[in-house]
């Protein structure tokens, strides 16, 4: 059945985190890398934007990977095998460029963020590319994916902010030492917001750190993923107006004003609060 939920996973010990493969096969067939979807769960849903996971044209099926944060996502969650979606649409956005780069690349993926790192990488390693990838979570039982980011990256770190697992700290640590030893051609950065943010300050060529190509996953509010209604519009640092659902969702970090991007991300916190905690209510 089209938008059919064929398999659901629980990725993390807190069930925050799911993964789940959608049968969309005209939709699979056209998915790239860097793609992205908008779900509307049923007729009175929002609609709400996840990145592609993976994809697998044979199969007619696409992988989604999210966090519950909202009422829409914990929706998601309590769905199961064999229930439908109503609306899927997509593939949207812009594919990455991929190319043979003369030197290793680095992949970032913090949190959830991690899931779209994998068709990128996976893209990029296909062309004969060397792949350094760097995975970050809160705590150990919120990474997911490693060994599956590991078969396709010549080298795997992994951090955690309170150290149960790999390096203490956050991803910009081994980072730095990385870029600051040996040449990178292209830095790739996909996960929360403040992140891309700080790891696009360490590469944009200041403090003795080379300057070094850095592309970001923007992922903010979206209606309806043309460009049209202007609610994932962001603001570049010379005060231009760009749309991520059409001219990203992968853009130049360099160019982002993260500041505004992330106050322009908390505008409806309260409202998302309220709407989560009065889900299941009578009221």
């Amino acid at each position: 059945m089209l938008n059919e939920i064929l398999r659901k996973k629980v990725l993390t010990p807190d069930h925050s985190i799911y993964e789940m493969e959608l049968h969309v096969p005209q939709l699979a067939k056209k998915a790239r890398p860097g793609n992205f979807i908008i779900l509307r769960l049923n007729e009175r849903g929002e609609r709400f934007p996840l990145t592609i996971a993976n994809y697998n044209a044979t199969k007619g099926t696409i992988t989604i990977v999210f966090q519950v944060v909202g009422k829409s996502t914990k929706l998601l969650s309590e769905l199961n095998p064999g229930d439908r979606i109503q609306d899927v649409i997509g593939p949207l956005g812009n594919e990455i460029h991929v190319e043979k780069y003369l030197h290793p690349i680095i992949i970032i993926g913090g949190g959830v963020g991690i899931a779209p790192c994998y068709p990128q990488a996976r893209a990029l390693k296909t062309l004969g590319n060397e792949i350094i990838t760097i995975l970050g979570a809160r705590t150990r039982a919120l990474l997911f994916w490693k060994e599956k980011m590991a078969r396709i990256s010549d080298e795997i770190i992994i951090c955690t902010d309170d150290g149960t697992e790999g390096i203490k700290g956050f991803v910009t640590k081994p980072l730095k030492e990385l870029i600051s030893k040996r040449p990178i051609s292209l830095i790739i950065a996909i996960g929360p917001l403040i992140m891309m943010k700080n790891v696009s300050l360490i590469t944009r060529g200041e403090a003795g750190l080379p300057r070094i190509k850095t592309m970001v996953s923007l992922n903010p509010i979206m209606l309806d993923g043309t460009g049209m209604c202007g609610c994932c519009r962001f603001l570049t640092k010379s005060g231009q107006v760009h749309f991520a659902c059409i001219d990203g969702p992968d853009v130049d970090g360099h160019l982002v004003d993260f500041d505004n991007l992330i106050k322009r991300s908390r505008r409806y916190m309260e409202q998302e609060k309220i709407s989560l905690e009065t889900l299941h209510s009578n009221g």
